[in-house]
């Protein structure tokens, strides 16, 4: 049963994103770029090689990560995504990214290949089960002294007072938009309750999840109000 949940929630992602191509590519959102700009801080200035987006949609991370590496691998559970991230590095002048379509949970690079490994606002996607594999999967892709580097929605089921703060906001937010943002509460509410599509995971979890997989200096590092960047090394 549990292959068979991940590989429909990996189809609905596919639906879900190939829906979004054109709302997400012009999305403006400022916390966003935050976050982006957060990830991309943590990537080493020099001697990265070879490094990988996860869920890298049309390019916002992977564009400007190619300054900072040799090769930037795109992955992206939609075709529909990278084509249009393809579009945009043609436009950029970018020559060194290369896209591949998955799912997260489906990639297999080869051992101690990959100099960094980035993630910006997808992994919340995942099961929480998947998560965790993702995460060990990764460490073994990553080269000695490589990184790990997560941005994404953080925050848990409500037990603190963060997560109640976060809650809270963002049904203000939706709520102060009238018959619409009251849809949008009733709807979110529900894939809250069930876990159905955003899954976010507390930074304290992340935290234990890289650590588990035997990362070493492991550290959150706040953003916005609902989000944060992880990032650890797999020891030499």
């Amino acid at each position: 049963m549990s292959n068979l949940t991940r590989t429909a929630n990996i189809a609905l992602q596919k639906l879900t994103w190939t829906r979004r191509v054109d709302s997400w590519d012009h999305a403006d959102s400022p916390g966003l770029d935050r976050v982006v700009e957060a990830v991309l801080a943590q990537v080493p200035s020099a001697g990265v090689n070879k490094a990988v987006d996860i869920g890298a949609g049309t390019g916002r991370l992977s564009i400007p990560l190619a300054s900072k590496a040799q090769e930037v691998i795109a992955v992206d559970v939609s075709e529909a995504m990278l084509a249009r991230l393809d579009e945009r590095v043609r436009l950029a002048g970018v020559s060194n990214i290369t896209s591949r379509a998955g799912a997260a949970e489906q990639q297999d690079f080869a051992s101690a290949s990959i100099d960094v490994v980035v993630s910006n606002y997808a992994l919340h996607h995942l099961r929480d089960p998947d998560k965790e594999k993702f995460v060990k999967t990764a460490v073994q892709w990553l080269r000695p002294g490589g990184k790990l580097i997560v941005g994404d929605m953080m925050f848990g089921r409500g037990t603190s007072s963060r997560d109640r703060q976060i809650i809270g906001s963002k049904v203000a937010a939706m709520a102060r938009k009238g018959p619409a943002g009251w849809w949008r509460i009733l709807k979110n509410a529900g894939r809250f309750m069930f876990r159905v599509q955003e899954r976010p995971i507390s930074p304290q979890a992340w935290v234990a999840l890289f650590e588990a997989a035997g990362l070493e200096q492991v550290k959150i590092e706040p953003v916005v109000s609902e989000a944060a960047v992880v990032h650890g090394t797999r020891s030499r």
